[in-house]
C-alpha cells in the first residue's frame, strides 16, 4: 500500500529566495525615495539657470518648475509607499499565507509593467523630444532643458533601476510557482482550521409498549 507524498514542514529555499528579494527590492525603494527628493533642489536650481537663457516667459518657467517638482515628489511618495507593502508580502510568505502569494503574483504583474513603461518613456524622451505647436516653442524648449538638469548620473541609475525592478518582480513571481513553493503553500493551506460539523440529530427509539406480567405460578394442591 503506496501512501501520498508528505509536504516538506520546513520551510523551501525558493520561497526564502522571493522573500529576501522583495525585502531587498523595499530597501531600495526607501534609498530612491530618499536620493530623489535630495536631488529635488539642485535639479530645480541647474533648471532655472539654464531656463534665463530661452525666450521662455516668468509664468512659463514657473510652470515647468512646478511641473518637475510634481514629477519628482510623486516619483519619491510611490517609492516610499512600496516599501511596506514589499516588506509585508516578503512577511506572508515567510509564514506560508497563500494569499501572501497571490497578492506577490499581482504587485509583480504591476511592478514589471511599470518598469517596462519607465524605461520605454527614457528611451522615447531621448529617441524622439516632445514636439509641440507653433506658438509654444519656449515651452518645448524648456521641457527639452529639464532632462539636462538633473545629474549626470540619474537618468542611467533610473534605466538601471528600472530594468532591475522588472527583472526583480519576474524572478520573484517565478520562484513562487516552483514545486517546492507550491507544496509549502499547499501544505499550509490544508491544515488551515474549519469549522466544527454540526452534532447529528437525535433520533428517538420507537415506542414500544410493555410485555405483559407472566402468569402466576398455580397454587399446590
Amino acid at each position: 500500500m503506496s501512501y501520498p507524498e508528505s509536504a516538506p514542514a520546513r520551510r523551501p529555499a525558493v520561497v526564502l529566495l522571493a522573500a529576501v528579494a522583495l525585502l531587498v527590492m523595499a530597501v531600495a525603494a526607501l534609498a530612491y525615495a530618499v536620493v530623489d527628493l535630495a536631488v529635488l533642489g539642485g535639479t530645480v536650481d541647474a533648471f532655472r539657470s539654464a531656463a534665463r537663457d530661452t525666450s521662455a516667459g516668468p509664468e512659463q518657467i514657473a510652470d515647468v518648475v512646478t511641473l518637475l517638482r510634481a514629477s519628482i515628489v510623486l516619483s519619491a511618495v510611490v517609492a516610499a509607499l512600496s516599501a511596506p507593502v514589499l516588506a509585508g508580502l516578503a512577511l506572508g510568505l515567510l509564514v506560508g499565507r497563500n494569499g501572501a502569494r497571490v497578492a506577490t503574483w499581482v504587485v509583480s504583474g504591476l511592478g514589471l509593467l511599470a518598469g517596462c513603461c519607465s524605461v520605454a518613456v527614457l528611451i522615447g524622451e531621448r529617441a524622439a523630444p516632445l514636439q509641440l505647436g507653433s506658438g509654444e516653442e519656449a515651452v518645448a524648449e524648456l521641457l527639452g532643458l529639464v532632462g539636462d538638469a538633473y545629474p549626470s548620473w540619474w537618468i542611467p541609475l533610473n534605466a538601471g533601476l528600472s530594468v532591475a525592478q522588472g527583472l526583480g518582480y519576474l524572478v520573484v513571481a517565478t520562484l513562487l510557482v516552483l514545486p517546492a513553493a507550491n507544496a509549502w503553500f499547499g501544505r499550509h493551506r490544508s491544515t488551515a482550521p474549519t469549522m466544527p460539523s454540526a452534532p447529528q440529530a437525535f433520533t428517538p427509539a420507537p415506542y414500544q409498549p410493555p410485555s405483559a406480567p407472566p402468569a402466576p405460578p398455580y397454587p399446590p394442591r
